[in-house]
């Protein structure tokens, strides 16, 4: 039997492999995200944006609901369920199918949820038949990702759904397509874009898994399943909404006009969340193996080191598109700029956010209630001062035009705030019940930001007929410098393998 070394060595090694091919995807997202963003802001205006990003909201946190945990819970269920894995992974397609039949129709009958401050069109009425799409494709992705399959996520998330909705906005915003208002072409293109994705993670899953030959749904089996991934699922559900609460907020104060800004701001600083949230699929099967082990000190070390580069990699995305963000927003559109301030903080947030997001991934595992109860206490905490810091904008002696884009950049510091409150919380939870500490800070990161950022103000500093080289040489001589000093002084031999190819069999 191979050693415990030789396991924590392996696991390693498998979170490296799926780290190398996030940082790749993550590049693949960046292509196709700046197309998508530069298309909405020109052709459809931050109005129609905001009415799109208010209905996706809410069809995602539906969603998301539906998929019921097993984004996370399913690895553990394929580790413990004795049935063949075909088998599994059709109960949890069909317990999905389930909820998210539960969660359209609701949709379906008071759509003003989707669209409260527009008028429905007979096709809005359907949008939330795209939950299925989107809960089918989670739960496909995550059964590959059990097998170590990273690959088919790149490819469905990072490839075919951002490209798809890219050119699907383009074609939709066309004038010689008449059979439909403008407001709804980026509809359309979300939904092109989840059903592209569905078949680009299913194809893969039959390939891997096969047809569940022999099985039969058993009622019980799937209430069972369902039961026992709630926690998982309020889990998602929280960390989800933290991040989609500031926009609910927003939207509850600011026109259209300041949501769709903020949206674009929003979209530009998620891209190095998905650095992290891909982790996931990784670390549930790694860290599942070792709690039934009880290896809870090779926990702690995989936490510090996946946590390790997040952070690094999020820090370094963060000053390389916070740093010009004024040159980053307006090449979606002049009128975009004024979010700037608000992608300044959510990028921060970003950055704050990846100690309580890796911690999390092995307390859902150890503490699953108790980790709950300290998600729903961030979410409130971020409710709270998210209003606290909006009510104290209409006390600042600002213009009446720029109070929405203020409103805009507190709900961000808010979100900011309480993400750092929560890795805080739950780093410190996880090391107590691990009995290990979870080293995740390191001082070259401090040293690569300072070195960073003392560039970039040189940089933004150019006059503004030179703000095309803002983004074409500051992004990358801010990321450069930052890259050099983290390889330099803050990677050792364990980090080193996450852009090391394992050898080949001989």
């Amino acid at each position: 039997m191979a050693s415990a070394e030789e396991n924590s060595k392996a696991d390693i090694a498998a979170l490296a492999k799926g780290g190398r091919t996030n940082v790749f995807g993550f590049l693949l997202r960046l292509a196709a995200r700046i197309p998508f963003l530069f298309i909405a802001g020109r052709y459809y205006g931050p109005e129609a944006l905001g009415r799109f990003a208010y209905a996706i909201l809410v069809v995602e946190f539906v969603a998301q609901l539906a998929t019921l945990g097993l984004r996370r819970g399913l690895a553990e269920l394929l580790s413990r369920e004795d049935k063949p894995p075909a088998h599994v992974v059709a109960d949890g397609l069909l317990v999905g199918i389930f909820a998210s039949a539960i969660g359209a129709a609701l949709l379906i009958a008071v759509p003003q949820v989707m669209f409260p401050n527009s008028g429905i069109n007979d096709m809005d009425r359907f949008l939330p038949l795209v939950i299925f799409t989107i809960v089918i494709t989670d739960i496909a992705l995550a059964a590959l990702a059990y097998r170590f399959d990273i690959a088919s996520t790149v490819r469905a998330r990072a490839i075919v759904e951002p490209w798809t909705i890219s050119i699907g906005a383009l074609l939709f915003a066309l004038p010689f397509m008449p059979f439909y208002s403008l407001r709804d072409g980026l509809i359309l293109s979300y939904i092109l874009s989840m059903l592209a994705a569905m078949m680009a993670a299913l194809w893969p899953l039959w390939r891997s898994y096969g047809l569940p030959w022999g099985w039969k749904p058993h009622p019980g089996t799937l209430v069972t399943m369902a039961r026992r991934n709630m926690p998982l699922a309020a889990a998602d559900a929280i960390e989800w909404g933290s991040r989609r609460l500031d926009l609910a907020i927003l939207g509850l104060f600011a026109s259209p006009a300041i949501v769709g800004i903020y949206y674009v701001a929003q979209q530009v600083a998620s891209l190095p969340q998905k650095l992290k949230t891909s982790f996931d699929p990784i670390l549930g099967p790694v860290i599942t193996r070792n709690v039934k082990d009880r290896n809870y000190a090779a926990i702690a070390k995989q936490v510090g080191q996946v946590g390790f580069w997040i952070i690094a990699a999020q820090a370094g995305i963060a000053l390389a598109l916070g740093i010009p963000g004024e040159a980053v927003m307006g090449l979606v559109g002049p009128e975009f700029v004024g979010g700037t301030g608000a992608l300044a903080f959510l990028l921060a947030a970003e950055v704050a956010a990846a100690t309580a997001v890796v911690s999390e991934a092995a307390l859902v595992y150890i503490a699953r209630h108790r980790n709950l109860l300290i998600s729903l206490g961030m979410l409130g905490i971020q409710a709270a001062l998210s209003l606290a810091l909006i009510l104290a904008v209409d006390h600042l002696p600002i213009r009446e035009n720029m109070r929405g884009l203020f409103q805009a950049a507190a709900v961000a510091c808010a979100l900011m705030l309480a993400l750092g409150i929560a890795s805080i919380v739950k780093s410190y939870f996880l090391s107590s019940l691990l009995g290990a500490p979870i080293r995740v800070l390191r001082w070259p990161l401090l040293w690569a930001i300072m070195a960073a950022s003392m560039l970039g103000i040189v940089v933004v500093a150019l006059p503004p007929a030179y703000e095309w080289a803002e983004l074409a040489l500051g992004v990358p001589m801010i990321l450069g410098i930052y890259c050099w000093i983290i390889w330099k002084k803050g990677f050792g031999e364990d980090d080193r393998i996450l852009f090391r190819r394992a050898e080949k069999a001989r």
